[in-house]
Parts: C-alpha cells; structure tokens; sequence
C-alpha cells in the first residue's frame, strides 16, 4: 500500500507538469486554433531563464517570476510577428512554429552553453514528510499544488469572468465581438501570451524537480504535451487536467512494474482514445 501510495503521488508531481504545459497549449489550440509546435521551446527558455536567475540570486521565487516574464515576453513577440501573419492556415503555423522549436533550442546553446545545467531544490523545499510508510516530498507537493492552483485561475477566469465571456465569445464569432467595440486581436494576443508563461512556468518547476535542464527538454515534454491535449480534448482545460494526471500516473506505475511498457504507454493512451473517443475525453465532437 504504502509503495501505491508513493508511485501515486509521483506521479501525481509529473502529472501537474505536464499539466502546465498541456494547458497553455490547450488554451491555445483550442480557443485560437493556432497549431503551436514551438511550446516546448517557451518550455525551455522558462526553465533556463528562471534556473539562472534563481541560482544568480539565490532566491527560488525570483527564479519563478523570470521565468514567467521569459514566456510573456516571448508569447507577445511570437504572437505579433509569427503567429499572426498565419492565423487560419494550419500548414503553415506547423512549418514556421516547428521552425521556430528548433531556434529557441539552438539559442539556450548560444546563450548559456550546450551543457546540462544543474538545478538545486531551495533548502526550504529539500527534505521530506513521511507518515506510515507514506513519503510525502516537499518540492513534489509543491508542483501538485501549483499545479491544481493554476487549474483553478484558469477555469475560474475563463468561466466566471467577463475577460472569460469575450474569449469564449471570440471563439464562437469574433466578428460580432469585433463589433461590439471589443479588439479581439489584443484578447488573442493575451491568450498567447498566459499559454506561453503556463509553458515558462512548468519549465521553471521542472528544474529542481529533475535536478538538471537541458536544451532538447522542450521537444521532449511538448511530445507529452500534445499526447495530454487530444486525450484530455482539444480545448478543454478540465481534460488536459485530467489526461495529464492519466499520463503521469500510467507513466509512474509502468516505470515500477512494467519498465519495458514505460515508454510505450502514453502512446497506447492516445491510440485508444482516439479509437474510441476522437473528440478526447472531454472534447465536443466537430471539435
């Protein structure tokens, strides 16, 4: 019990951050319909950006801070000058924007070295709870519950806010949004830009929580971040919640008791969902 209990709570930790960065890339492919490969690469430059701040001050929570800066910075300038110029046309968002994964890996390398680099836990977060056998670590719970906080935000801005009726709004029509007075590109432009900082955001947690970074990291979690996006359902923030706490438990459990199947079954996942259930778990269909 206490080994389920532990694999659970594991997995729960990579769960929420795949979540972080499957919501920012829900939110944007779902409500923009813009196919962004290069989300992992925001992924990325969050986690670099913040690791070296936090580790240039010492303070963890500066780090964050950078690191959401970081992606806001970079969704407004990917945004304005990449994304709009193909807002409509699918092809071409995949070719620039995988383009665009492939720069941001490149320039981590110019700026900061081809090298790993290391990511300490804050001493405030180091160390461990344990009751009854069940090991609860800190900095795990950390993730569990930014991750669940970030959840709440969202759907509560997106379904209890005015800035959450335009969006959905604009979505439906944004032609009768537009003439209403309301600029839909600035609304858009914003959804860009809190995806690309919940991208940053997961970079950053992520650090400490592997214990080093890397430049390929981007591609590697954006592969789970769309797997996350059409189990959970393009579009749906509840889904993505939920797909990502069924690929980090899966993913937890196979490694323990199946390490042959650990890397095969997010892929199996996603066969089967879309076997069954096109639309993902909590898709609409036509979506």
């Amino acid at each position: 019990m206490e080994v389920f209990l532990n694999l659970a709570i594991n997995g729960l930790a990579t769960g929420m951050l795949i979540f972080l960065l499957a919501a920012g890339l829900t939110l944007i492919f779902g409500l923009m319909d813009v196919l962004n490969f290069a989300h992992g690469g925001l992924f990325a430059w969050g986690a670099y950006a913040g690791v070296w701040f936090y580790t240039t001050t010492q303070s963890f929570l500066l780090g964050v801070i950078c690191a959401i800066v970081t992606g806001l910075v970079l969704g407004l300038l990917m945004e304005r000058f990449i994304v709009q110029p193909v807002y409509g046309n699918h092809v071409q968002q995949i070719l620039i924007t995988l383009g665009v994964m492939l720069v941001l890996s490149e320039m981590l390398k110019v700026v900061w070295g081809p090298n790993q680099l290391s990511a300490p836990t804050p001493e405030y977060l180091t160390g461990s709870w344990e009751f009854n056998g069940i090991i609860l670590i800190k900095y795990r719970l950390l993730i569990i519950i930014v991750g669940f906080l970030v959840f709440a935000g969202i759907y509560f801005i997106l379904n209890k806010t005015k800035i959450g009726l335009v969006v959905r709004a604009g979505v439906m029509n944004k032609e009768m949004v537009q003439s209403l007075g309301i600029n839909i590109k600035k609304v858009f432009m914003l959804v860009f830009m809190v995806g690309s900082a919940m991208a940053a955001l997961g970079g950053v947690l992520l650090g400490p929580y592997s214990g080093v970074i890397h430049a390929g990291m981007g591609m590697e979690f954006a592969i789970l971040a769309f797997i996350v996006v059409v189990i959970g359902g393009m579009g749906s923030i509840t889904g993505s919640l939920f797909a990502a706490i069924l690929v980090g438990l899966s993913g937890a459990f196979m490694t323990y008791y199946v390490p042959d199947l650990s890397l095969a079954v997010n892929m199996l996942l996603m066969a089967a969902v879309l076997i069954f259930r096109p639309q993902g778990l909590f898709g609409m269909k036509g979506v």
